[in-house]
C-alpha cells in the first residue's frame, strides 16, 4: 500500500492521510496536493510512504504519527 501524507511540522501534527492501492494514483494525488497547498500559501510537508500496512507505516515513521511527548517517552525505554 502507498499512504499519502500531509504534515503541518509548524504544529508538529497530521493534517490527512489517505491510502492507495499502489504508486500510479498516489503520485498524481501528491501533486495535486502539493500544487493546491502552493496556490493558499500552505507550507505543510506532503509524503508518499510505502508499507505493508498502515500499522507498519505508524511503526516505521512515527514522526508522521506521534507527537514530541509520545516520541520522547518512547527515547527513554
Amino acid at each position: 500500500m502507498v499512504f499519502l501524507i500531509e504534515y503541518d511540522r509548524e504544529r508538529g501534527r497530521l493534517v490527512s492521510m489517505k491510502s492507495f492501492a499502489n504508486s500510479n494514483g498516489a503520485e498524481a494525488s501528491r501533486l495535486q496536493l502539493e500544487l493546491e497547498l502552493n496556490l493558499k500559501g500552505v507550507k505543510n510537508e506532503v509524503v508518499l510512504l510505502e508499507a505493508a500496512t498502515e500499522e507498519a507505516s505508524r511503526r516505521t515513521h512515527r514522526r508522521y504519527f506521534e507527537d514530541l511527548a509520545e516520541l520522547a517517552t518512547a527515547q527513554d525505554h
